[in-house]
């Protein structure tokens, strides 16, 4: 769990400790959480548009750093993101996942689906002109003290794990801002937020991020602590730092009871204003998983890792029978096709980097599930043993989307 620390810049005045350091005390998210008030001023449709709207005024850990390159893919990225069409890995670049997210777009939009950044696309996409592609936050100072592990090959050892949780800083700012570690240290080039020039945009008392000539990776709160190589980091608690400017992640007081979840969908950018999911359809062929509210409208799509040769997706209707928060995972090698049966039946323990991530959808069909993992990256790229597999942060959002009513197909 993560310390509050009274340095942050937005912080709830509530009594609660929630363990990280809130947007306001009508806004649950963590203090990085978008503001998007401060560019969108002309008048916007759609709920979630409009619960975004109610953070003007709020103060938070972000900091006015204008952006010195046009990014017009990573917008588009962070504008599907935020409508719940997910391009995966926001990148910067037009990749399948963005490419199933622009279809979902302008299937729900009324468009020709071509999957491409056409004129129609673009026009439909101006209304969100005024928002910023990347935006420049600052790292808690809570972040700092969190005891960062490296988490071993073995199941064996995972098991002796209480948490598999995030190796490094560096992971976990990834994560939040649906990236990779690579893209924010390409937004911020020798540790710097693109566009801070390092002697008049600097924030006036704000921390300064630390240049590469000078770099010394960050592992733990603890001075003079060892650690391997996997736990350090190139960011600093502290540090403002150009991320993805990631939306919809409003989480409203009250709407979720359960405090660990709640730092959960915290830690992912992730808000709990989604919309109702009546059906899901997952296609083999295409990769991807859809979301229809009770009116047969797309709300959602995601792209997913959908079986193998070995674990073929098992086509059908099928329903959803409960949704598991930060699930422990029985390790039963019989079930595996490439683990050796001789191993020993495991409970692995709960965590972002557990074999399903953070959340665990479970299906009618036995021993299947709609989940998340620790390799965002392989995403669409790499085969699954059978199950549907999703970022943490979508697998998080769709928990959010879904419930024991909502159908599921499987077609091919």
């Amino acid at each position: 769990m993560e310390d509050t620390d009274s340095d942050t810049v937005a912080q709830s005045q509530t009594s609660t400790d929630y363990g990280y350091d809130t947007y306001s005390d009508d806004n649950l998210a963590d203090s990085m959480a978008s503001n998007d008030a401060a560019y969108m001023t002309a008048s916007r449709e759609g709920a979630s548009t409009a619960s975004e709207g109610e953070n003007a005024g709020r103060s938070s850990a972000a900091i006015d750093i204008p952006d010195p390159e046009d990014r017009p893919i990573m917008h588009a990225q962070v504008v599907l993101d935020r409508r719940g069409f997910g391009p995966g890995v926001i990148d910067g670049k037009m990749g399948q996942s963005t490419h199933n997210a622009i279809e979902g777009f302008q299937e729900a939009s009324g468009l020709d689906v071509t999957g491409d950044l056409d004129d129609a696309t673009k026009e439909q996409l101006q209304r969100w002109d005024r928002l910023p592609a990347t935006r420049v936050v600052t790292i808690p100072a809570s972040w700092g003290r969190i005891d960062y592990e490296t988490i071993p090959d073995d199941p064996s050892a995972k098991a002796e794990m209480e948490r598999l949780g995030y190796t490094s800083l560096d992971e976990k700012l990834a994560e939040r801002f649906h990236t990779t570690v690579d893209v924010l240290k390409r937004l911020n080039p020798e540790g710097r937020p693109a566009g801070m020039d390092g002697a008049g945009s600097r924030p006036a008392g704000g921390a300064s991020p630390t240049p590469s000539a000078s770099f010394s990776p960050s592992s733990s709160a603890s001075s003079g602590s060892s650690r391997d190589a996997d736990t350090q980091s190139y960011f600093t608690a502290g540090q403002p730092i150009r991320v993805p400017n990631i939306g919809a992640d409003r989480i409203v007081p009250g709407d979720i009871g359960d405090h660990d979840w709640q730092r959960t969908l915290a830690s992912l950018g992730v808000g709990t204003e989604q919309p109702e999911v009546a059906r899901l359809v997952v296609d083999k062929s295409g990769g991807w998983l859809k979301g229809y509210d009770v009116d047969d409208n797309l709300v959602a799509m995601f792209t997913v890792t959908t079986g193998s040769t070995h674990d073929p997706l098992p086509l059908g209707d099928w329903g959803i029978t409960g949704i598991s928060h930060n699930p422990p995972f029985s390790y039963d090698p019989d079930l595996f096709w490439d683990v050796p049966d001789s191993e020993d039946d495991l409970q692995l323990p709960p965590g972002p980097n557990g074999p399903v991530g953070v959340v665990w959808i479970d299906l009618t069909k036995e021993h299947y599930g709609i989940h998340g993992t620790g390799e965002p990256q392989t995403i669409g790229r790499v085969q699954s043993h059978g199950c549907v597999r999703l970022t943490n942060w979508d697998a998080a959002r769709l928990a959010e989307m879904v419930d024991t009513n909502t159908k599921v197909v499987f077609q091919a």
